[in-house]
């Protein structure tokens, strides 16, 4: 399991002071990313290396208890493939011990051609392993 972490800013909350539910989706992005850079990847490496993109083609989370402004948010990240051509990306939030939340994406793995055009395609092996090295 990937792990990260960030720490709750004053605009990450809505009026009632706990995180405004949308930037839970942008973590799990942010978290995403940070695991591919942690693999010696970026979205740039990812296509001069693999050419492909992995577009989300279905997020979801489940929230469990608020976080506030100055909380410590852990994030770990789980990949598991999910079918042939898409893969699953699994998020655990918490703070201070307690849980705060979990979700998903699925992504997709697409080849990108030498036009800029996106196809889908079986997930590279090779990616997928670069993604479960344990940290």
């Amino acid at each position: 399991m990937f792990k990260t972490s960030v720490t709750i800013e004053w605009g990450d909350c809505d009026e009632a002071g706990i995180v405004f539910y949308p930037n839970y989706f942008y973590w799990f992005d942010c978290a995403f990313q940070r695991l591919l850079r942690s693999r010696g990847l970026s979205q740039r490496e990812l296509r001069k290396r693999f050419g492909a993109v992995t577009p989300i083609v279905q997020a979801n989370c489940d929230f469990k208890a608020p976080a506030r402004y100055d909380d410590v948010l852990d994030i770990g990240v789980t990949i598991e493939a999910d079918a042939e051509r898409r893969f699953r990306v699994g998020y655990h939030f918490s703070s201070n011990g307690k849980t705060i939340g979990s979700g998903h994406e699925i992504r997709a793995w697409a080849r990108v051609d030498a036009g800029g055009n996106i196809a889908s395609a079986p997930v590279n092996a090779e990616f997928l392993a670069l993604l479960r090295t344990p940290q």
